[in-house]
């Protein structure tokens, strides 16, 4: 096995995966599932040629139900693999309980994946940290217990392994500030302490990049975004420089909140949580390219954009054509409807239901034979995801989910498909329970 700074390095392979696109707050459907990725609070490990994404299930809410693990050859594409951890019937894992900011990392010497992880009560009273063992990265995990690190309490956390394969935690103690302690060598228990801001500073990220330090974090402002901020050093050990902002200022991180910094080749992607606190199912992921020079940190908000495959650099979204939802075919039931938000203020209305509406598109142009990634944009007025078969080109149906909507404004689902040059054609259909109002496709042109 590798260093865990070398195992999160992005490497992925194969031109065909060139024009697949991150898209920053939209649903993002499992592989194998059908529905919304639920790793919340999470990070990446890469093991092998894949990458493992952790993090929490939010299915049903803020109490502590599984802590999930997903599998992907190409940061687009995940695949779920199972649970690390479930709820048990009581302890730490029973009902009612927090289980916060998952984290694994590998330590070489004992050949074991360590996971590190808040313990709380339904009330955050016992600001506790956890750590479990595993065999391998997406197997089960034998929990070991929580307590306080140091005797400080201990909330939003993360992990990091630095160069000489010492590992840390970081940790926010909300009355004196986020710590960074030195783990043992086997990376089950807290050390000493290396380094303590005064600032009061939540959802630790850490990196290293020439020599350079930086931690990320959110302010305290509870499930509501604020302006996120970061801080460098030269030694893990400080002294380290007052925290500034690296998105645009006003934006509240557009709308999320850190929780992981990945490398991507010699570039960084920022990984945040769009939590939704009245219907905490429904978040979403905010991953964007973090721009590292020198000790600055930089980021800006993106519609789309494509991780690069062969060189490991980070490529903005491709032009892409329109294609309306009302405009299409539409039959057994489904027909056009009045949306406001909608870009032709209309959609397609009535997918699915007891008649199994659909919604067909007979001309979906492309000027290459790739796999690439087509946003649905779409309208669900429900509390929970609805779902909807959809066909590339007459093949298998394979099932999306779509989240709810915010307002008027349609939201976003992505589509991995196969398409060909020349026209192509997209159904989407839904039998039994109803699917999503269409508004548009959206196709990259190559």
């Amino acid at each position: 096995m590798v260093p865990f700074c070398k195992l999160i390095t992005l490497s992925l392979l194969g031109a065909a995966h060139a024009t697949l696109q991150i898209v920053p707050g939209g649903t993002w459907t499992a592989t194998n599932t059908g529905k919304h990725i639920q790793a919340h609070g999470g990070g990446i490990l890469k093991v092998g040629d894949l990458y493992y994404w952790v993090g929490e299930d939010k299915t049903d809410g803020s109490s502590f139900q599984n802590i999930n693990c997903y599998s992907s050859a190409n940061l687009v594409e995940w695949k779920y693999e199972g649970a690390l951890l479930s709820r048990q019937g009581s302890g730490d894992l029973g009902p009612n309980r927090v289980i916060e900011r998952p984290k694994v990392i590998y330590n070489k010497k004992t050949n074991q994946f360590v996971l590190w992880m808040h313990i709380d009560s339904s009330d955050y009273g016992d600001a506790k940290i956890g750590v479990a063992t595993g065999g391998s990265v997406c197997g089960q995990y034998s929990y070991r217990g929580s307590f306080r690190p140091l005797g400080f309490e201990s909330r939003d956390s993360g992990v990091y392994v630095d160069d000489d394969e010492k590992g840390y935690l970081l940790t926010e103690d909300r009355k004196n500030g986020l710590r960074i302690n030195l783990l043992s060598d086997d990376y089950l228990t807290v050390q000493s302490s290396t380094y303590a801001w005064k600032e009061k500073i939540e959802s630790p990220a850490m990196i290293k990049k020439n020599g350079v330090y930086f931690m990320f974090g959110s302010k305290l402002t509870g499930w509501d975004p604020n302006d996120n901020v970061y801080s460098t050093a030269t030694k893990i050990s400080g002294p380290w420089s007052a925290w500034k902002t690296f998105a645009d200022s006003g934006s509240n991180t557009y709308a999320s909140q850190t929780t992981f910094i990945l490398p991507v080749g010699n570039n960084f992607m920022y990984m945040g949580d769009r939590w939704k606190k009245d219907n905490l199912m429904r978040s979403t992921y905010i991953w964007l390219p973090l721009q590292i020079s020198g000790t600055t940190a930089t980021m800006k908000n993106a519609v789309n954009w494509v991780p690069n495959p062969i060189s490991g650099l980070i490529d903005k979204g491709p032009t892409e054509n329109s294609y309306e939802g009302e405009s299409a075919q539409l039959s057994s039931g489904a027909r056009s409807i009045s949306c406001a938000g909608c870009s032709g203020k209309k959609a397609a209305g009535y997918l699915g239901g007891s008649a199994a509406g659909s919604v067909y598109f007979a001309t979906v142009n492309s000027s290459a034979t790739t796999r690439t990634t087509i946003r649905i944009k779409h309208l669900n007025g429900d509390k929970s995801q609805r779902f909807a078969d959809v066909s590339v080109n007459g093949g298998p149906a394979q099932r999306i989910a779509f989240l709810p909507h915010d307002g008027d404004k349609p939201a976003t689902s992505s589509l991995h498909a196969d398409l060909r040059s020349g026209a192509n054609t997209v159904r989407i259909s839904m039998a039994g329970s109803w699917g999503p109002d269409v508004d548009r496709l959206l196709v990259p042109v190559s």
